[in-house]
C-alpha cells in the first residue's frame, strides 16, 4: 500500500507542476512580416530620345502653324545636337544615319527659309519624310507616330 501512495503523491505532484509549468502567463509574440521596399527600375530616355521627342514636339507645333496659315521663321531647336547627342544603348551612328542626318537637318532649316520658292506644305512635308526614311532603316519604331506629322 505504500507503493500506491507514494505513487499517488507522486502523481498528484506531477500533475500539479504540469499544471504551474502549462499555466504561465507568456505574452503571445507575432511576428510580422518584412516589408521590402519595392524599387522600381524607371525608364530613363537617352539624351538622343528626348532630343527626338522634343523634334516631334516642335514637329507638331509646326504643322498647327502651317495649317493656320501662320509661316515660321525661326528654328528653335539646336538640330546639331543630333551629332552629338548620347544614343540610346545598343544603337550607333552608322555612315547611314550620319548621312539622313545632314538631309535631315538642310530640310529642316528649308522650312523655316522665308526666302524659298517652294511651297511651304512641300518643304514641311519634305523634312517629315526625310525622318521617316531614316526611320525606316535605323529606329523603325516611331514610324506611326511620325506619318501623323505629314499635312494631308
Amino acid at each position: 500500500m505504500e507503493f500506491y501512495l507514494n505513487n499517488k503523491v507522486l502523481n498528484i505532484g506531477i500533475f500539479f507542476f504540469l499544471i504551474l509549468v502549462s499555466c504561465k502567463n507568456e505574452e503571445k509574440v507575432t511576428e510580422e512580416p518584412i516589408k521590402k521596399a519595392v524599387v522600381y527600375d524607371m525608364y530613363q530616355p537617352s539624351e538622343m530620345a528626348g532630343f527626338m521627342n522634343a523634334m516631334y514636339a516642335y514637329n507638331q507645333q509646326l504643322k498647327a502653324q502651317i495649317v493656320a496659315g501662320e509661316t515660321p521663321t525661326s528654328l528653335p531647336i539646336d538640330l546639331l545636337k543630333l551629332h552629338s547627342a548620347e544614343m540610346t544603348d545598343g544603337k550607333s551612328r552608322t555612315q547611314n544615319w550620319q548621312s539622313f542626318v545632314n538631309v535631315f537637318i538642310a530640310s529642316q532649316e528649308a522650312v523655316v527659309d522665308t526666302l524659298s520658292n517652294t511651297e511651304l506644305k512641300e518643304r514641311y512635308n519634305n523634312a517629315i519624310n526625310n525622318c521617316l526614311n531614316c526611320h525606316k532603316t535605323e529606329c523603325t519604331g516611331p514610324i506611326p507616330k511620325i506619318k501623323k506629322l505629314l499635312i494631308q
